[in-house]
Order: structure tokens, then C-alpha cells, then sequence
């Protein structure tokens, strides 16, 4: 049997008006009687009349589709992030249209090479870790279709961006660690080139000097965002002479890692080595012992870049904004020296 849905032309029939003044009232312009817009209205949410964007798109020279491109989905930080895009693009009316990379650069080229432009109204991009795209981002942009960057953000694209505080939450990781009594500390960063990797890289020399504690090279490991990359950096660092006291992880599943290569040494963790993490992802409070980390506003990055991208959508010459959220310092179990 087939389904059918309720268009505008079964309102007007329902109210014995013509299409066109159920057009205009559903669209409130001026030119409609209040009663007869609250009429239409009403009758609407009483055949459950849904609108069909994809109709509306063909007069608005739009789509209502937000294309998303991340490097993956199956972890906390990018399906909260996802959770915030969502309620902010319903909101507006907006379907969203979701790219995964793998965190592969070749991937990501080939989606930004085979973009339908017809088909989607802008983009929130989270960039893959390997080298940047910019040539490609730009050709899109120079298509019409608006692009806003969130967390990994290239550098040299003029567009709007939503970012945690890496630097400062890399500082205020660092110095907690040197406050709870660790002296040598080290870095498991992320990969070489990115702008976050390098902004938490900052904050964590930074705070070191900010507290006379000297750099080794050998301390900081550029490495890829995983739990496997975490297991195999602080294999390497033991290796170390000397070795150091605490380690301050990109990321959650980093310093997971970390506590799973320490756990299989038999070095006790908080004790003789601190860890330290970046995002508060759930696992950091079940992992044993519970891990200290920065929180990430992911929730918030997802609705603040997608109201952003909307406002470039609906005004082409808007100024591009570059918008930096606070983060926030979890105290756990994993760096205390004693107890």
C-alpha cells in the first residue's frame, strides 16, 4: 500500500484556502493575516505535515544538507562532537551528510575530489593527521560551499575554526604533574605537522620552563592517536636513560596505552611513573587506576561549529571567526606519588 504524505495542497484543502497563502504562511511572510498563519500552522502539526527539503532546496538554490568530515566515529570525543552538530543542524532544519577518512590524507582527498556541490550546503571538516589538504579545501571554498574547521584546523585557510585551549590545557596538565612531584617529565605527542599537536607541544615546553625544568629530546615521541601508539611510546621511553618520572599523553587513548605497557612491566602507576591525559573520555575513569585529564568541551565544539557554519551559509560574506574554548583539569588516580 502506498504511504502517502501530507503535502501543503491537502492544508489548503482541509482550510479552503489556496496553496499559495499556505506557502506564504508557512514561510511567515509579511503579506499573511496572523489568524489564518496560526490556522495553517495548526492544521499542519495536525496532519503532521513534514516539510520536503529536498523541494524546498530546488527554490532555494539549496540542499539543507551539512556535510561532515572526520577522521573517525567510533570514539567518545567525535561521537559527542557529532551529538552537537546534530542538535544545532535539526534545529535549523538541516540534514546532516557524514564523510569518514580513516584518518587516511588519501581518503580525504578522494572524498573533497568527488564532493557533489549540488548536494550539500557547507562543510564541518576535523582534518586527517597525515599532510594537509589546503589546495583542496580552497577549491572547495572558491565553489560556494562554506567550510568551518573544528579540533585539527589547518593553518593556512581563511575560514572559520572552533578549537579547545590546547596550549593552555597542555600547560595546565604539565603543572599539575611538577605541583603533584614529578621532575622528568615527557610528551607523547601527536603526529608531526598538526596544529594541535604543535599547540600542546607548546604548553607543555612551556610549563617546563616556566618551572626550570630542563627538555630532553628523547622524552618527546610524535606518534599516531592510538592505544597501540600509546603501548608502543612508553615501551620506548623505559628504554630511556634516565628514565622519566611522568608522561603527559596527547591524548585519552594514549595515555591508556601507556598505563597498559606500565601494568605489564610491573611499574607501579602514579608512583614511579605519572599519566596524564587530554580529552576525558569515559574510559579514563574506568581504566584502573583512574586516569587525570584535560577535558575537552567536545559537545560544545560540535553546536558552536555548527551554528558558525550556518551564519557562513547564510551570509556569504561573513567574517570568518576563530572561536577557542576552555578546557578543564580532572585530578584521578594516576598521578598521585603516594597512596
Amino acid at each position: 500500500m502506498k504511504r502517502h504524505f501530507v503535502t501543503i495542497k491537502d492544508i489548503a484543502k482541509e482550510l479552503n484556502i489556496s496553496v499559495a497563502t499556505v506557502s506564504r504562511a508557512l514561510r511567515n511572510t509579511h503579506d499573511v493575516k496572523e489568524a489564518t498563519r496560526q490556522q495553517v500552522l495548526a492544521k499542519a502539526v495536525e496532519l503532521k505535515y513534514k516539510p520536503n527539503f529536498n523541494a524546498i532546496g530546488l527554490v532555494k538554490n539549496s540542499s539543507n544538507n551539512i556535510g561532515i568530515i572526520l577522521p573517525v566515529i567510533t570514539n567518545y570525543y567525535f561521537s559527542t562532537v557529532i551529538t552537537g552538530i546534530q542538535e544545532i543542524a535539526f534545529k535549523n532544519g538541516y540534514n546532516m551528510v557524514l564523510y569518514l577518512t580513516d584518518d587516511s590524507a588519501d581518503r580525504e582527498k578522494d572524498i573533497l575530489d568527488e564532493l557533489s556541490f549540488s548536494n550539500i550546503d557547507g562543510l564541518l571538516i576535523c582534518i586527517s593527521s597525515m599532510p594537509d589538504q589546503s589546495d583542496r579545501f580552497q577549491r572547495v571554498i572558491d565553489n560556494g560551499i562554506p567550510i568551518v574547521f573544528f579540533d585539527r584546523v589547518p593553518s593556512g585557510i581563511k575560514t572559520s575554526k572552533i578549537m579547545q585551549d590546547d596550549f593552555n590545557g597542555a600547560y595546565k596538565a604539565v603543572e599539575h604533574l611538577i605541583q603533584s612531584g614529578y621532575k622528568r617529565i615527557a610528551h607523547f605527542a601527536g603526529p608531526a605537522g598538526l596544529l594541535f599537536t604543535e599547540k600542546r607541544l607548546e604548553g607543555y615546553l612551556a610549563a617546563l620552563k616556566a618551572h626550570q625544568l630542563p627538555v630532553n629530546q628523547q622524552w618527546i615521541i610524535h606518534s599516531g592517536f592510538s592505544q597501540k601508539c600509546g603501548e608502543e611510546d612508553m615501551l620506548r621511553l623505559l628504554l630511556c636513560d634516565p628514565r622519566p618520572d611522568a608522561v603527559f599523553a596527547v591524548n585519552d587513548r594514549k595515555a591508556v596505552g601507556a598505563i597498559l605497557a606500565l601494568k605489564k612491566e610491573k611499574i607501579a602507576i602514579g608512583k614511579d611513573i605519572g599519566i596524564i591525559g587530554f580529552t576525558n573520555d569515559p574510559i579514563s575513569e574506568i581504566v584502573h587506576p583512574s586516569l587525570t585529564t584535560v577535558e575537552e568541551p567536545a559537545l560544545e565544539i560540535g553546536r558552536r561549529s555548527c551554528a558558525l557554519l550556518i551564519k557562513h551559509i547564510h551570509k556569504k560574506n561573513f567574517i570568518p571567526e576563530e572561536v577557542i574554548l576552555p578546557t578543564t583539569l580532572i585530578i584521578r588516580e594516576s598521578t598521585k606519588k603516594s597512596g
